[in-house]
């Protein structure tokens, strides 16, 4: 079904607002798939923003909408991995992203700036009409529905779809009320950027690097051209008080003096910029999607920088995001269910880091302090295992969450869940066995990521699980288990072909295949024909 055009009543079938990471990224999706586009960006690029560090899964978001070249092209900084000090012990250590990220061994520390010239330029070139300097005031609804914008100087723009792109300013849920803040991540940052300061020794000088202290963390991370960003996070009410007597540069100068690896990195270097304060980041909205609308990026959610995902919740958001707007404008009927798998989606990929920064927090043994000791893992806290899922399942593209986590002291339940979720071994030969749904399980419909759409399919589904989208063929395997639970996958496949007309060894070989994957990933058990 096509993409529903912009009627002569509407100015753009789709607005958004902000040309951050998000918003372009959303925009170049939309308009190469057809969509009349308008952005609005309140600032001129380039602009100075935080957020230098990105991850191997977001070059993947950037592949996907032609713009990785250029930033490959751009002599961005190579990131490797990261280096800590921080868990059970205060010596460094590393974790690389090729121990699981094969097609994408290292990420980039960029230069912000650029960077986010690069992905605005390049909507631009798809097609986009990006209106630079030009603020939006607020959003414009008819009832429920988001019907426009209404620009700083008063004109309105209609649309049939606005996407809020406005980062941490988040327009719409500021208009809407939507913003719930998290008590988890009470902190504040004070941030800068130096000149000719020390790196890590190769392999680790494009590494990122954390150092644990007793008022917090430090970062810094290493950029092109000689420049590194360095910033203090602090807990947010002893950092305020503290910045009130001294001020910025001096209390950040103090933060640096009290970390002494950091320290002796930065040493000899120079202050290139006044440093920048950033409070209360943690956030997420309690709707992400509403008729007519949708938050993407930090104009949604916001966690703690500890793993470096602002930029990459921002892409894959967009990349999801953009899905469920040409979805909606093409297809009414499946846009609800479409919002829910979005939203689902997404807070899934938020909860993902969220946990796993907040099992790291609680798990620092390093140092010790009233930062530290604010932040261990209580009593109220979900309940452990559960705690260990929502960081670690179904984020294979992340990857490192057991390495980070191995190196902090947690307690004993999600100890043992860290050895226990891992791949189940399989035996070769399971044509004789009798697969069953593990237990909480089940096949359910679902709006479910196609290619640049929404699509009407299936997902097997559990409390404490991301929802797994299937194919067909494996659909048709979990429903001949759950109505026929004692047949064999032989048999299964022998009445898959003969329901389809097809030989059997075209369908034996990817059921076994299929078989073998989500035993391996503890969605199916085994019970052994003998």
């Amino acid at each position: 079904m096509p993409v529903r055009q912009a009627n002569a009543r509407e100015n753009a079938d789709v607005v958004v607002i902000g040309g951050g990471p998000a918003g372009s990224t959303a925009a170049t999706l939309l308009a190469r798939a057809g969509v009349k586009v308008r952005l609005f960006e309140r600032e001129h690029f380039p602009r100075l923003h935080i957020g230098e560090s990105l991850l191997p899964a977001t070059l993947a978001v950037l592949d996907g909408i032609g713009v990785l070249d250029a930033i490959e092209g751009e002599g961005f900084k190579k990131k490797w991995g990261a280096t800590m000090c921080w868990g059970r012990e205060s010596e460094p250590w590393s974790w690389y992203f090729e121990e699981t990220n094969k097609r994408f061994p290292h990420a980039y520390q960029v230069w912000r700036p650029r960077f986010d010239q690069i992905l605005l330029d390049h909507s631009r070139d798809c097609g986009v009409d990006v209106r630079e300097g030009t603020a939006v005031a607020r959003v414009l609804f008819d009832g429920t529905r988001a019907r426009g914008i209404e620009l700083a100087d008063g004109e309105r723009i209609g649309a049939t779809m606005v996407v809020d792109a406005t980062g941490q300013s988040s327009l719409l849920a500021r208009q809407r009320s939507l913003r719930v803040w998290d008590p988890a991540f009470r902190n504040l940052a004070v941030y800068g950027y130096f000149r000719d300061c020390t790196h890590l020794d190769p392999p680790d000088d494009g590494n990122i690097f954390i150092e644990s202290y007793a008022n917090g963390w430090l970062w810094k991370i290493p950029l092109a051209n000689g420049v590194s960003s360095i910033g203090a996070v602090v807990d947010r009410d002893v950092g305020a008080k503290a910045i009130r007597r001294a001020g910025l540069s001096r209390f950040l100068d103090d933060q640096i003096a009290a970390a002494p690896r950091t320290a002796t990195l930065v040493e000899g270097g120079v202050r290139e910029s006044a440093p920048t304060a950033v409070r209360d980041w943690s956030y997420t909205a309690s709707s992400m999607t509403g008729p007519g609308w949708i938050l993407l990026g930090d104009a949604a959610c916001f966690v703690d920088p500890l793993f470096s995902t602002g930029v990459h919740l921002a892409v894959t958001a967009a990349h999801m995001g953009a899905a469920y707007v040409a979805t909606a404008l093409a297809d009414a009927e499946l846009a609800p269910d479409a919002a829910v798998a979005f939203e689902r989606l997404y807070r899934t990929q938020y909860e993902h880091f969220h946990e796993l920064a907040r099992l790291f927090y609680a798990g620092n043994q390093s140092v010790e302090s009233y930062f530290w000791e604010a932040r261990r893992i209580t009593g109220e806290q979900r309940p452990p295992r559960e705690a260990f899922i929502r960081a670690v399942s179904g984020q294979a593209a992340a990857g490192y969450e057991r390495s980070v986590l191995s190196r902090a002291s947690l307690p004993s339940e999600i100890e043992t869940a860290l050895d226990t979720l891992k791949p189940a071994p399989v035996a070769e030969d399971i044509a004789n066995s009798r697969p069953r749904l593990a237990p909480g399980l089940t096949l359910v419909p679902s709006a479910v990521l196609g290619d640049g759409r929404f699509e009407r399919g299936q997902v097997i589904r559990g409390s404490k699980r991301v929802d797994l989208p299937v194919s067909p063929l494996v659909a048709y395997l979990v429903q001949g288990i759950e109505s026929q639970g004692t047949q064999t996958v032989s048999e299964m496949a022998n009445n898959i072909a003969a329901r389809h007309n097809l030989p059997t060894d075209r369908v034996l070989p990817p059921l076994l295949d299929a078989a073998r994957l989500l035993l391996s990933d503890h969605v199916l058990t085994i019970d052994v024909h003998t």
